[in-house]
């Protein structure tokens, strides 16, 4: 199956309290809709490489990637997300939406559903709320 490899951006890998969503600038049935960072990872590339990858080109940062989220989750068929806790790297500056997005904000627990997730995230997300701490 084609894989998304996108990452959790969090405040601590240990005790994560929030993570990073993007808001969809494009394709236009994306337009909106909130997402976490990340994209296809291209043939032959490792998954976890690609998601490094993608927060370079998507945010403009350097991060280091923590434990899976999950297992694979069902996107639009036939693709599936693979999704990785990450932090920035010591040094970095604040993430900037530079590709695909217009918007990035950091949501805690109770503020997950501040936001109008695109619809294949929503599973996601309700996970992610009972890992992340108050």
């Amino acid at each position: 199956m084609p894989v998304v490899a996108a990452v959790a951006l969090c405040d601590d890998l240990d005790r994560p309290r929030r993570v990073l969503a993007g808001r969809r600038s494009a394709p236009p049935r994306l337009a909106g809709g909130w997402e976490f960072p990340g994209g296809k990872v291209e043939e032959g590339e490792d998954p976890a490489h690609a998601a490094v990858r993608e927060a370079q080109e998507e945010l403009g940062v350097r991060v280091l990637l923590g434990g899976r989220v999950g297992g694979e989750w069902p996107l639009a068929a036939p693709w599936q997300m693979w999704l990785w806790w990450a932090v920035l790297e010591p040094g970095q500056d604040d993430p900037r939406p530079l590709e695909d997005h217009d918007e990035l904000r950091w949501l805690g627990r109770h503020e997950l559903g501040q936001v109008a997730w695109l619809e294949h995230d929503l599973p996601i997300v309700r996970h992610l709320a009972t890992l992340l701490h108050p």
